[in-house]
């Protein structure tokens, strides 16, 4: 017998109805970015949410070509997110599903400069993937972001100023994952193999000491940022600072505030949970409509926005057949605190 809930709180308001299945949403300065997977065919990955309701390719038409070329295009976007710099940091991951090949010079991030809507660097993550990897997500800690490889495990440390990016954590066990469950059921690909996606939510906490993260699967761990930062430690050392942090269930996506305590969705039951600084775990809120909330984000007026993705009625997640239930939308609330300050402003 189910025991999803049938109810819907007030506190959620609707912000957007999508005719794709839309992942990602940010907010810059007054304007609102999106990104959609391709997970229900090809189309336009990431867009400006318009105020006359129009969707407008972004940065521009040619960098969401369908081509799935790397030259001057988007191959496979997964994650974006407006950094603390003000600009906009785009996700490539490089291949163009879960499972699939790596296009080469495809796993990037991309970031453009929303004052002349143009991108103005691109680091090229070539060095650090490996064939099956899935480049799923981004956190920034002074001049180092951290990604997160839900396609082959491990984490990649990129040092912002020369560009280089370092693979870290590869294979360990608190990089991989295990069998996601969404809406109280297993999932499963088109063959009818249990899917399996690796470390994919991280956030640095506020005062930039820690690095958490975990696959999708749930059980989420910890490091001091001290020891990946650092190129000069051993792989073995490395792995041995790594420490549990809490047993976390099946999420689409996570996000820290100012507090660091960090909202976590859990995807098996149609709820967002918290997690403060001491581990504690508690609900925020439990609704019907979060059919598995993704990728969150946390704007500068303390409102957390949750895109309700179904990503687990798409075809790739449901034994190939597609069980989307459009309009997809994204919803905010109020919570407590604004976001951390090494996340944007």
């Amino acid at each position: 017998m189910s025991t999803l809930p049938t109810e819907e709180d007030p506190r959620l308001t609707p912000v957007f109805d999508e005719d794709r299945v839309c992942t990602g949403v940010t907010s810059l300065r007054g304007r609102v970015f999106l990104s959609y997977p391709s997970a229900d065919g090809p189309g336009v990955q990431v867009a400006e949410a318009l105020p006359d309701g129009r969707r407008n390719p972004y940065p521009d038409a040619a960098w969401n070509r369908t081509d799935q070329s790397p030259d001057g295009a988007f191959v496979h976007v997964n994650g974006l997110r407006a950094g603390p710099d003000g600009r906009l940091w785009i996700v490539d991951s490089g291949a163009t599903q879960i499972g699939a090949r790596q296009v080469r010079g495809g796993a990037r991030l991309i970031v453009v400069d929303p004052h002349g809507d143009r991108v103005v660097r691109v680091y090229h993550l070539d060095e650090a993937v490996h064939p099956t990897s899935y480049v799923d997500d981004v956190r920034f800690n002074g001049a180092i972001a951290y990604l997160s490889d839900a396609g082959s495990p491990g984490l990649i440390v990129l040092d912002l100023e020369s560009g280089r990016p370092r693979r870290v954590l590869s294979g360990h066990p608190s990089t991989m994952g295990g069998p996601m469950v969404a809406d109280e059921r297993a999932l499963r690909d088109p063959d009818g193999a249990e899917v399996r996606l690796h470390v994919d939510q991280l956030e640095v906490s506020p005062d930039g000491r820690w690095l958490y993260y975990q696959p999708a699967s749930g059980g989420m761990s910890r490091i001091d940022t001290r020891w990946v930062d650092d190129p000069s430690v051993p792989a073995d050392e490395l792995a041995r600072r790594v420490e549990r942090w809490c047993d976390t269930p099946s999420t689409g996506g996570t996000a820290i505030d100012a507090n660091g305590t960090i909202y976590l969705s859990d995807v098996a039951h149609r709820r967002v949970l918290t997690i403060a600084p001491d581990g504690s775990v508690r609900t925020l809120i439990t609704d019907a409509r979060l059919v598995w909330v993704d990728a969150m984000w946390l704007d500068a007026d303390a409102r957390l926005w949750m895109p309700a993705a179904q990503l687990h009625l798409t075809a790739g997640l449901n034994g190939g057949h597609s069980a989307v239930d459009y309009p997809v939308h994204i919803y905010r609330m109020s919570v407590e605190a604004g976001p951390s300050p090494l996340d944007h402003a």
